[in-house]
């Protein structure tokens, strides 16, 4: 099940970033020869809409536009530079030249059209957040949103540390302390708070059984706390904090969604940024980035939390992959708009050799750094 969610999400993701292209080329006059749904190879047309083939392909992951001209590489591959339609039109196939293509257009529009797919995966997280906001989201006490029904919940587990062993996972809400005859909180008493149950965990010496709610269904788990993880004390190696459920009204939830989204990926930018700095200096560390398989573990764990976790968590997806792709690698969007970039400063376009050269070099290092990833989580998981 986890796998086809992440499918899912997967394949909702590309294609919300390949119909903001579509959309944005459409609006320029730029010709669009196919929106394929998966990759090929092909497994059916489906329709034509607006003299775009819509196309079904085997593959199962996300989908792909063929706009005329945007590569080089394929600018020529053409069975004639100038054809007839079946109106008796002339139609001029050579993208150098025809009107409805995108080498025609100038740099601004192409820009666009490349940014496009970057700002559609932005605008669906900002949807997927603002309808967690109108259902009800969960969300971290103090901050600008109003919640109600706060509890202690965990924010983050240590990996290899005592609670990561016991099978505690973020999202997990605590019920309850006990050690011994020792229980917090008292019967009758309020929630535990995340400064008792830091304490009381503190001065434990021996196991502490946890009362967790994971969505909506209790259990327990024993774990016995350890020192050195924190210093002068015992810990288990979570992280905890108040969070209660957002639910607001149209409006409020649009705006506040807009916002969340915004500071989501500014932070996730951030994050990145600082990643690729530390990787020029030989101080990245790989341990934080998580690839497909990692991701698909990540997907049952946000499951059994619920819907608006899920929503969340399809969210932060969305912002990363439109953040990677604007990054000014080759064969990324980022990498196609900084070609744009070099062309309008040197007026001339780049050579097809190097722009071949470039790219393929780009892509072979994708998929080399994906293969790394992908070994690493296969260990975690083992």
């Amino acid at each position: 099940m986890s796998i086809l969610i992440f499918i899912i999400i997967l394949s909702t993701l590309i294609i919300v970033h390949e119909l903001g292209h579509f959309l944005v080329a459409k609006k320029f006059g730029i010709r669009v020869d196919e929106f394929g749904l998966g990759f090929p190879p092909r497994a059916k047309e489906l329709f034509i809409w607006r003299k775009t083939l819509f196309t079904l392909n085997w593959l199962p992951f996300g989908g792909f536009v063929k706009i005329f001209g945007e590569n080089p590489a394929t600018s020529d591959e053409v069975d004639s530079q100038v054809s007839e339609s079946e109106e008796g039109k002339v139609i001029d196939n050579n993208a150098s030249t025809a009107p409805d293509s995108f080498q025609s257009k100038n740099r601004a529009i192409q820009a666009t059209v490349l940014v496009a797919g970057v700002f559609g995966n932005f605008l669906f997280a900002w949807f997927l957040i603002s309808l967690g906001f109108l259902t009800g989201l969960p969300s971290p006490v103090g901050i600008y949103v109003p919640v109600e029904d706060a509890q202690t919940t965990i924010t983050l587990v240590l990996p290899d540390s005592p609670a990561g062993e016991a099978g505690l996972k973020s999202g997990d809400v605590i019920l309850s302390l006990s050690r011994g005859e020792d229980v917090i909180p008292e019967s009758g008493g309020e929630a535990v708070s995340p400064e008792e149950a830091s304490q009381f965990i503190a001065v434990s010496s021996e196991p502490i059984i946890f009362e967790i709610n994971r969505g909506g269904e209790v259990s327990q788990k024993s774990v016995t706390p350890e020192e050195g993880i924190i210093a002068d004390q015992r810990a288990v190696g979570i992280s905890m904090d108040l969070v209660g459920i957002a639910k607001l009204p149209p409006h409020e939830a649009l705006w506040y969604g807009l916002r969340t989204t915004t500071e989501l990926t500014v932070l996730t930018g951030q994050a990145i940024t600082s990643f690729i700095g530390q990787s020029f200096t030989g101080k990245a560390d790989l341990s934080g980035v998580t690839g497909p398989v990692g991701i698909v573990g990540m997907v049952g764990d946000v499951r059994e939390l619920g819907f608006a976790y899920l929503l969340t968590f399809t969210a932060l997806i969305s912002i990363n992959l439109a953040i990677i792709n604007l990054l000014p690698f080759p064969a990324l969007d980022g990498g196609r708009l900084f070609f744009v970039l070099v062309e309008a400063i040197t007026r001339k376009p780049v050579p097809l050799k190097v722009f071949n050269v470039v790219n393929a070099a780009g892509f072979a290092l994708l998929i080399l750094l994906m293969v790394v990833i992908t070994i690493q989580d296969i260990r975690n998981i083992f």
